[in-house]
């Protein structure tokens, strides 16, 4: 399958939010790439739930909402209502991570589950079974602009060995630093979703850059 380019609105112009969305829409992208932060678990604050059922309105691309979290569980529903089609947990922030994955099946929504960089795999074997993305953070979560941790390339290279050995399809995303320098290095790794933020909202045109991520990943994975 072709690379999907998320581009993550934590990244694009706060004050246009609507008009940075449809350009990327125009500009090629696949998804869009929501982060939700709460000042606990990471340390920023950024939208909720009122604000992305504004923003749904705007476009039918799929809502890949990433919540950051304390006690996920608890907001499952709130963003589901707000137009969500992907919500993903963080393993580390989930005490009950299979109950929350179900909360976000019964809601009737895909499920992820992510990984921050210092976090091992093993944390995630058990729920594979249930999940229907795994989201590799390449970079520590709560900031946009940081540069990509290069281990991050053999986690998501042994995340795609796993993922591969299940009999359906889960896919894989990657979130964190991404560039055209290193997105080519990303997708040959294993990624099916990658996120760009900075790389995408601080271009100047949309499209050509885009256009670009998508040439520099694909040609990887031809």
């Amino acid at each position: 399958m072709k690379i999907i380019i998320a581009p993550s609105i934590l990244s694009a112009d706060s004050s246009r939010l609507s008009e940075e969305i449809s350009a990327v829409e125009k500009a090629g992208a696949g998804w869009i790439h929501i982060d939700v932060m709460d000042g606990h678990f990471v340390p920023n604050i950024t939208l909720g739930p009122a604000i992305i059922s504004t923003l749904r309105k705007t476009t039918k691309l799929p809502f890949d909402v990433h919540l950051m979290i304390e006690n996920p569980e608890r907001y499952i529903e709130s963003f589901s209502q707000a137009g969500a089609d992907i919500i993903t947990v963080h393993v580390e922030a989930a005490n009950h991570l299979h109950r929350t994955v179900d909360i976000i099946k019964k809601a009737g929504k895909k499920a992820g589950v992510s990984l921050n960089p210092a976090t091992s795999l093993t944390q995630i074997e058990e729920i594979l079974p249930d999940i229907d993305l795994l989201l590799i953070m390449s970079v520590n979560p709560g900031f946009g602009g940081q540069q990509f941790i290069k281990t991050s390339l053999p986690k998501i290279v042994r995340a795609k060995k796993m993922l591969e050995a299940l009999p359906y399809k889960v896919l894989l995303e990657v979130d964190g630093g991404v560039n055209l320098k290193n997105i080519g290095d990303i997708a040959q790794a294993g990624a099916d979703v990658i996120v760009a933020g900075a790389a995408v909202f601080g271009s100047d045109d949309y499209q050509k850059t885009i256009a670009a991520l998508k040439t520099a990943a694909n040609s990887q994975t031809a």
